[in-house]
Order: C-alpha cells, then structure tokens, then sequence
C-alpha cells in the first residue's frame, strides 16, 4: 500500500519546496507576497492538466478547484496552504532525499556543523529506512505546508485517474498567508461550498486535531524625545530605553514561548524595529482559553503603562486585534468530522492521537465561520527551521488517509448537518 504513491509524492514535494513562497507579515497585500503566485498559478494549471473542474485563483489569492462527485454524498473541503514561514530563510531552499535513512545522524551539505540527531528528536528513530526529504542547511524545507499541498494534489489525482471509485463531490482550496494568520476570507466560506472540510498540515501520522490555540497579536509604539545626544542631559527619552523596559518587565520566566509546554499560553515578542526616536514592538499572545488569552493582552497593556507613567514624555501606545479562536468551541458541539477521521485511521490501522495543538492552521477560522475543519497529519517535522524533514512514507499514509476520509464520506446521507 505504503508504496503506490511514493514517486509522486516525492516528485511533487522537491519540486514545490524549490519555490519560494515566503509570506510576510508587514505587508498590506493580499496575498502578502508576489511569489506566492509562483505556487498559487503553479497549481492553478496543475489541476487544469488533471481534469480538474471549477479551477479558480480568486482575487483573494485562493486556488480552488471541484472534483465532480458520482454519487449522492456530502461535499468535503481539503485545505493546504502555499506560504512558508517568514521566520527563517526561505530562498533558494535545495530539497535533497536520504533514501533508505540508515539511522543515523544526518548532516547538511551548506552547513556543515548543522545535524539532526535521532538523539535529539526521537520521531527520527522511527523512520530507519524511510525516505527522508531535508533542506540543504541554510533554508527551512517548506514541507509546512507543500507536504499537504503534495498530498491533496496525489490524493485527488489518483480520484481523476479512477472514476470508478465511489465519491461525493470534493472542493480543494490552497490558501496563501497562512503562516501569518490571513489565510482565510470570509468569501472563502461561501465560494468553497461544502459540509465540512480538513486541512493537511499536522505533524505526526495519527494526529488529528480540533483544539487549537487562541490567537491575538499586538503592536506597541513608543514615541521618545529626540534631541543631539551631547545636549540631552534631562532632555533625552531614549524609545530604545523604554522598549526594552517593557521587554524586561514582561514574564520572562513563565510567559514565553520557550518556558511553556501543553496547555500553557505565552507573549512572544516578534519583532523589534526602529531607533532611538520611535520604535515598535509586535508580539503575538497565545491561549487555549478567552479568559487566559484577554488576561495576557491585559498585562501588556498593563506593562505598557506602568512603563509609561515611570517616563510621562514618552507616548506608548498598545493596539491588540483578534488573529483566530480556538476550533474546539465550535467542534465540540459536533464531532461527527473528528469521529469520521477517527473511523477512517482505524481502518487504516493508524492509531490517531488528539491534543491540542500549539499554533493554529487555516482550519480555526473555517471552522470558526461556519465550516467544521480539523487537521490531519502530514508528517513534517521540526518546521520553520533548518532541521525541517519529513517522511515520504508518512506522507503515504496520508495520502491514503486523504482517500480513506472521502470513502467514509461516501458511505453517509447527503446534505449531513455538521
């Protein structure tokens, strides 16, 4: 089984994380980069050669496209976005493929001194004799999420190419910005058009996924007192100061990504721009509960003031929006999508595991908006960084997952009530 779509999923996968389609937060467009239509038009005539049917790029930076249905079942979304993480260098990103992985530590040909050890990441001991796809040492691999795209492109060619298979109609949607909590527009809602829906961009083979993170973001702007520095005695309020007070004074012990684990939130301060006359800070606050998640945005705003009255000329000001919120409010009132992909692993002898996830995926504001989307595994691993792999063979079982979840489908009444 586990052999079937192999080459293809390799081919696709080399060929995708070859292009760089990095997104970026501080722009204003919609997609966010001009590259991302490197993969967004990419696909577009991809699924036009297969046979694909409705294939869309919207003026929202969406590829959508219809696999026509052949018998009365629900309609089904699959969800993978184009965007890697502007968190790490994403340019020229050499995909290789260690054939038959040995075991051992695996060393990058652009980095010399970089190695990912079984011994640190214990997942890898598991893939002896795996086909194991890296980056070359100085990019991220971008498997997050062209691993899902690889998946859902294999997954629906193998529909197109065996008509005789039994399904409901299937609408597939590539969205950009993902990486940057913009990947979904209401209007995707309504031009998707189906039951329910699940995005390929989880990790492990068995996780299956419907809690989420929380989200919000926050940008603080310190205005200072400029003045020539050789007459700034009294006069001088430095912004480079102030920011790093505020810095300092958040929780640096217990509220930051690197001290929490499970179902704990955090303040991650993103980014640091500016000079001694103006900065700007951007952090990103996480919780799997409202309350938890408005208490840290509170404390922000606390430090920000408590920062402020300590240097009244200073002007700091502390603006906090929504990014997404948890699925689980929503899954929870129906599970029927999670408990069919339960269905779908056990007949696939693929034991699932459930927990919350620490980030969030395309899948929280669908679900959010009205479309109930869990997330499936895809086998990436170590992402948003240079030890980024994966697993071709993982990717196989989600492939086959992919097509297990659509026959689960065609066995139900149409027109199911999530």
């Amino acid at each position: 089984m586990e052999s079937e779509f192999k080459n293809e999923l390799t081919e696709r996968l080399m060929r995708y994380t070859a292009i760089d389609s990095q997104s970026d937060e501080l722009s204003d467009k919609s997609p966010s980069t001009d590259q991302q239509f490197d993969m967004l038009n990419l696909l577009r005539e991809e699924l036009l050669a297969l046979g694909a049917e409705d294939v869309t790029l919207t003026d929202y930076g969406v590829v959508l496209a219809t696999v026509p249905g052949n018998i009365s079942a629900p309609s089904v979304g699959l969800l993978a976005h184009v965007d890697t993480a502007p968190q790490f260098n994403a340019s020229g990103v050499k995909p290789r493929v260690i054939k038959g992985y040995n075991g051992g530590d695996i060393t990058f040909p652009d980095d010399p001194e970089l190695i990912l050890s079984p011994n640190e990441f214990e997942y890898l001991n598991d893939k002896k004799g795996d086909d194991i796809i890296t980056a070359s040492g100085t990019t991220l691999l971008g498997a997050d999420d062209k691993a899902g795209v690889s998946i859902i492109m294999t997954a629906i060619n193998h529909l197109l190419q065996n008509s005789q298979l039994k399904h409901g109609p299937i609408r597939v949607a590539f969205t950009p910005d993902e990486e940057i909590g913009r990947g979904v527009k209401k209007q995707l809602v309504t031009d998707l058009g189906v039951d329910t829906a699940y995005t390929f961009d989880g990790g492990r083979v068995g996780d299956l996924e419907f809690e989420t993170f929380s989200a919000d973001k926050a940008e603080v702007n310190i205005k200072g007192v400029s003045i020539h520095p050789g007459l700034a005695k009294d006069k001088l309020v430095n912004a480079i100061h102030i920011a790093a007070k505020i810095i300092s004074t958040l929780p640096q012990a217990t509220l930051t990504p690197e001290t929490t684990e499970d179902n704990e939130g955090f303040i991650h301060a993103t980014d640091m721009v500016g000079g001694s006359s103006e900065m700007t800070l951007r952090f990103i606050l996480r919780d799997f509960e409202l309350e938890g998640l408005k208490n840290k945005g509170d404390l922000l705003k606390q430090v920000c003031e408590v920062i402020n009255s300590s240097e009244p000329r200073a002007e700091i000001t502390c603006e906090i929006s929504p990014q997404y919120r948890n699925m689980r409010y929503w899954l929870e009132k129906n599970m029927r999508p999670v408990e069919i992909a339960k269905k779908a692993m056990k007949n696939l002898n693929i034991e699932h595991c459930s927990k919350p996830i620490r980030g969030g995926t395309d899948g929280s504001l669908l679900t959010e908006l009205g479309v109930p989307t869990p997330n499936l595994f895809t086998g990436m691993q170590n992402i948003h960084g240079p030890l980024e792999w994966i697993s071709v063979q993982d990717m196989e079982k989600a492939t086959h997952l992919c097509l297990q979840i659509i026959k689960e489908f065609s066995q139900e009444k149409e027109g199911l009530v999530f």
